[in-house]
């Protein structure tokens, strides 16, 4: 029976957790898996739900946290070589930089037979300066050479990686799309808008455009904060946005909606009214997307966005940049509308656009499910990891 160790970087709320978890729970019963991983930050929210749902359990490396920290990466190091020694995986499977750098290095040391890394997203613009970036693809090129195979989430993310970037040759990247269970965006729909827009105090002729994620730098919610003034400048319909998650930015951005003459809510959501809402971390997404009409993201990178597959599942369409995946996962002028990194004007078009049109609109929402229904979905994750893994032990 093969045995994979699954290193992911912090159980948080995220794409790779659900992947990891959903990998280690439905692969075939003739692999055994052990999971374990860093802890969240705290401006993130717990993942445990997702794993308890799974009846999953995990270990976790506090040492193994998001930033450099040489004491605390040499002691995460030390501790996943002695799980390695005791465990003997036949397969070390990393996901993310943290865990595919400490991870990697441990298994390639350890003499492990197989060793994947999934990256599901990079660092390698709009993150640090040019330095920096250099320093991190000449380390992300010795781990590729370490490593037996390098997974790429999307055929954008691996012509970045191989051609752009050059991390690695492109045939060494296979492409292994992110895989979820989505069928419970379509189950009860109606129950969650109502009990979504009751929380939060949308009338039913509002028009509720969601934004899901970390409110970090990279995923540029100052972008959609000056978008979303001029969209409420010029729009004729009733709107409100809400900004779902957390993170180190929230108080910059909350000052720059205030700045531009934004009303904003923090709290008591019952009982306010405002163009701009700040809901903290929701754990049930489904609900969020039932409960608001439109799904957007401003990311200047990324792998391939959960949150605007999530969008999809649950009939509604996107407005976003375009940038990593997202082509890959969107359709421009199908399932969403797509700008580019900086074009402020372009993406609050875009966004007025989905708006006032309400026939695009519902357009739009019949055709999101159809498109992520099969190609996301976790039962396709499990087959192509399978099959990668057999063909990988196999050539060993």
């Amino acid at each position: 029976m093969p045995r994979i160790l699954r290193i992911i970087n912090r159980f948080n709320l995220g794409g790779p957790t659900y992947n990891a978890a959903y990998l280690t729970k439905y692969m075939p019963p003739h692999y055994e898996t052990l999971l374990i991983g860093g802890e969240k930050e705290e401006s993130e929210e717990s993942s445990a739900h997702i794993l308890n749902s799974l009846d999953l359990t995990s270990t976790i490396i506090p040492e193994m946290k998001r930033s450099i920290n040489p004491l605390n990466d040499y002691n995460a190091y030390k501790k996943i070589k002695n799980i390695i020694k005791e465990y003997k995986p036949d397969i070390v499977h990393t996901h993310a930089a943290k865990a595919g750098t400490i991870g990697r290095l441990a298994a390639y040391t350890s003499k492990v037979p197989v060793i994947v890394h999934t990256f599901h997203g990079h660092v390698f613009h709009s993150y640090f300066n040019k330095a920096k970036t250099s320093v991190f693809k000449n380390i992300e090129r010795n781990l590729a050479a370490k490593s037996t195979k390098i997974i790429a989430i999307s055929e954008k993310q691996k012509y970045e990686l191989g051609t752009i970037h050059r991390i690695c040759p492109p045939e060494k990247i296979e492409i292994i799309p992110l895989g979820f269970d989505l069928s419970r965006f379509q189950e009860n729909i109606e129950d969650k808008r109502r009990a979504f827009r009751k929380q939060y105090n949308i009338a039913d002729d509002e028009i509720a455009v969601g934004i899901v994620g970390r409110i970090v730098p990279v995923k540029n919610h100052e972008l959609f904060v000056r978008a979303w003034k001029e969209v409420c400048d010029k729009s004729t319909k009733k709107i409100r946005a809400f900004v779902v998650g957390d993170g180190e930015d929230r108080s910059k951005i909350e000052e720059l909606a205030q700045l531009l003459g934004i009303s904003i809510c923090v709290g008591d959501f019952e009982n306010s009214k405002c163009s701009l809402t700040f809901t903290s971390w929701i754990k049930d997404v489904d609900v969020v997307n039932a409960g608001v009409d439109i799904i957007a993201l401003s990311s200047l990178n990324e792998g391939t966005p959960v949150s605007l597959i999530e969008a999809q599942a649950g009939n509604n369409p996107v407005v976003s940049t375009k940038v990593g995946g997202i082509e890959n996962v969107v359709i421009h002028n199908k399932t969403g509308l797509l700008s580019e990194i900086g074009d402020t004007q372009g993406y609050a078009n875009n966004l007025l656009r989905l708006i006032e049109d309400v026939d695009l609109r519902l357009q739009m929402q019949k055709l999101g499910w159809e498109n992520v229904r099969g190609k996301f979905h976790y039962t396709r994750l499990v087959k192509d990891m399978d099959k990668l893994y057999s063909t990988l032990l196999h050539s060993k």
